[in-house]
């Protein structure tokens, strides 16, 4: 996330930013972490396991699966305070991506697996083109550019998901 926090700080628009970040998250932190920041960006880092859902911790530190029907539902409530995109940065959250773009403009989920360096590379280009002003939709296409300019062949990863009135 460093490296997203720098592409923000040199940006454009950066006085628009503010990065607030979270680690080893639980459901409550996210929960409470969408109404302490009131966010327009969320950006999931971590795992996914398609329909299991996504992996956050529990109150002991192990592993628990967020079910997909929950988090639409999370960001349902957010939907109108704010929340503008959802970026799942995760192997498998496509049917994630998909349950809460009913609810959330642009969501952004992987398809399946994806590496650690083009995670990297498509947050890297997203940020650095929403610094720079540009849409979600084109921000979301600068990022799969930049997987694909590092030669990494998984540019077609990522999948952006629109709310459909």
């Amino acid at each position: 996330m460093g490296e997203i926090d720098a592409g923000l700080r040199r940006a454009k628009q950066r006085e628009q930013f503010t990065l607030e970040q979270k680690w080893a998250v639980r459901p409550d932190d996210l929960r409470r972490a969408l109404l302490d920041y009131n966010p327009q960006i969320v950006h999931f880092c971590g795992h996914g396991a398609g329909n299991q859902g996504l992996v956050l911790e529990n109150d002991v530190g192990e592993a628990q699966f967020l079910p997909t029907n929950a988090l639409a539902s999370l960001f349902k409530l957010f939907a109108n305070r704010g929340v503008e995109c959802v970026v799942l940065n995760a192997w498998y959250a496509e049917l994630q991506a998909e349950a809460i773009s009913q609810h959330i403009n642009y969501v952004m989920g992987m398809s399946d697996e994806i590496s650690d360096d083009a995670a990297v590379k498509f947050a890297i280009g997203f940020y650095d083109a929403v610094g720079a002003g540009w849409s979600y939709e084109d921000a979301y296409e600068l990022g799969c550019n930049a997987i694909a300019l590092e030669g990494i062949p998984e540019e077609l990863t990522p999948v952006l998901k629109k709310k459909t009135d």
